[in-house]
């Protein structure tokens, strides 16, 4: 149950930014600025193209994770769009990807990160799976950081783990918190930290400090829908 609780959310934590004109654009910023504007068309049609090419060249780890990507930022969306359901079995889609690229190189923290981000995905949309993924994404996300501590992406997926995690199991806010803050300090352009640092410290009734933090996730990726909808959910006070 506690591995199912630690990973509800970690789907929030793929990491990044604005808008391009259209699915022509097949960089990993720019699918990142179709998903801050929650257009989860386009980004299907960029992850189905991503899965085609990982397709024709199996043995291309870096082929192998950008359609894992391109997969989780297509679940991500269907998430903040509360399609549980479809973010689960797209993200169940990818992880056969994430975990290729880890098979060709075992020692790349990012490729152990975005498995567990996968496996973490298709929880909240069926709840069964939390016992045949949950030990994958709690094992894979600690692996990431293991292997790269100084990576600001792995210590935030860390930190929204242990914002689901209870305080009993070592998790909860505050240790949440403490792990987002090294995720800002690793990249202080990390958006999705200040983003996400503001709803731990809107848990904690912390709300002006929490309000001034999402605002900063927003002036750093102003086209991020999910957090100025983040922000409307935060109070003045």
């Amino acid at each position: 149950m506690q591995i199912r609780i630690w990973f509800l959310a970690l789907a929030g934590t793929a990491l990044l930014l604005g808008l391009p004109a259209s699915a022509d654009d097949q960089t990993p910023d720019g699918w990142r600025k179709i998903r801050d504007a929650q257009d989860k068309r386009t980004l299907e049609l960029v992850a189905a193209g991503a899965r085609a090419r990982a397709d024709k060249s199996p043995k291309d780890a870096n082929l192998q994770y950008l359609a894992a990507l391109a997969t989780s930022l297509q679940a991500e969306v269907l998430m903040e769009q509360r399609d549980k359901k479809g973010s689960s079995a797209v993200a169940e889609t990818g992880m056969g990807y994430a975990k290729r690229a880890v098979e060709l190189n075992q020692w790349w923290g990012e490729y152990h990160r975005l498995l567990g981000a996968l496996c973490a995905q298709t929880i909240p949309g069926n709840l069964i799976l939390a016992m045949r993924y949950g030990r994958c994404a709690m094992d894979e996300v600690n692996t990431a950081v293991q292997q790269q501590p100084k990576s600001s992406i792995a210590w935030l997926s860390k930190g929204v783990g242990n914002f689901y995690l209870p305080p009993q199991f070592g998790g909860g806010p505050e240790q949440s918190l403490s792990d987002i803050k090294k995720a800002i300090a690793l990249d202080g352009k990390n958006a999705d930290a200040w983003l996400w640092q503001g709803i731990v410290l809107r848990k904690l009734n912390r709300n002006a400090e929490a309000r001034q933090s999402i605002e900063r996730a927003l002036a750093l990726s102003p086209n991020r829908l999910w957090a100025k909808q983040q922000l409307e959910k935060t109070p003045n006070k």
